[in-house]
Parts: C-alpha cells; structure tokens; sequence
C-alpha cells in the first residue's frame, strides 16, 4: 500500500501527525499532495514538551517536516479492501488475455508491426526491405 494513496483514502477521518520537531497536531485531514503537504481542520496542537496546547480552526503541514502520522484502523483497511478489489479485476487479464503478451509476443510480431522499424535496418534508406536500391 503506497502511501499517499493511504493519505487520500484518510480525508475527512481523525489522525494524529508528529514533526520532526515534536510538535504534535490531532485533527482530521482536508486533504494532502504528492508531496504529502496536508491540511487538517478542529486542530490541537501539542508543544515538544507536552505542556502547551492550541487550538487551531485549521493548519498547513509541509510534508518534509513530518516524522511520522497515526491513521485509524479503519482507514487502513479500507485501503486493504480497496487494493484487493483492484486486483480481482486485473485477474482476467493474465490467463490468456490482451493484458499480457506471454511467450513470443514481444516487439515486432503479428506481421511486424510492432516496435521501431518496421524490420530494416537502422539508418537504411526507406523503399525496399534491407535498403537496396532497385535495379534500373
């Protein structure tokens, strides 16, 4: 399970996110980017310490800064299921059907059709096959 596709499944539920710095924030995640920069709303945010707390409608968190983020159970499972159903329906696909070439069906088959080329010689003269010029 990849991790942002984690953080997308997580918008709108709780989570707890902690800096590299200590700081603590608990509020439910908005949403996030590719660079995993988030946003969450009904924030508190934690001190290093542990002895001052804020309240904050809402916050930006610049990815680079977190050390790590808590994700309820819930969330994680639906990511479980939701890769798994991916994966049911690319299941046909591999017993004999377009999605793979299997043995022999690489570049270049069905006619030579396929690849870069068209079966001459690279730099060879377009016209006749192994670039020979045609007789007068």
């Amino acid at each position: 399970m990849l991790p942002l596709s984690l953080l997308r499944t997580a918008q709108n539920h709780p989570m707890l996110v902690e800096l590299k710095n200590g700081e603590t924030y608990n509020g439910h995640l908005v949403n996030c980017d590719n660079w995993m920069n988030i946003n969450l709303r009904e924030v508190i945010c934690t001190s290093r310490d542990g002895d001052k707390f804020w309240r904050m409608p809402e916050c930006y968190v610049r990815g680079s800064t977190i050390k790590y983020m808590r994700i309820p159970d819930e969330v994680i499972d639906m990511v479980k299921e939701e890769t798994l159903s991916k994966g049911r329906g690319r299941g046909d696909m591999k017993r004999g059907g377009m999605g793979q070439r299997g043995r022999g069906g690489g570049r270049g088959t069905f006619g030579n059709r396929g690849g870069r080329g068209g079966g001459q010689p690279r730099g060879a003269p377009h016209g006749r096959p192994g670039g020979r010029p045609k007789p007068n």
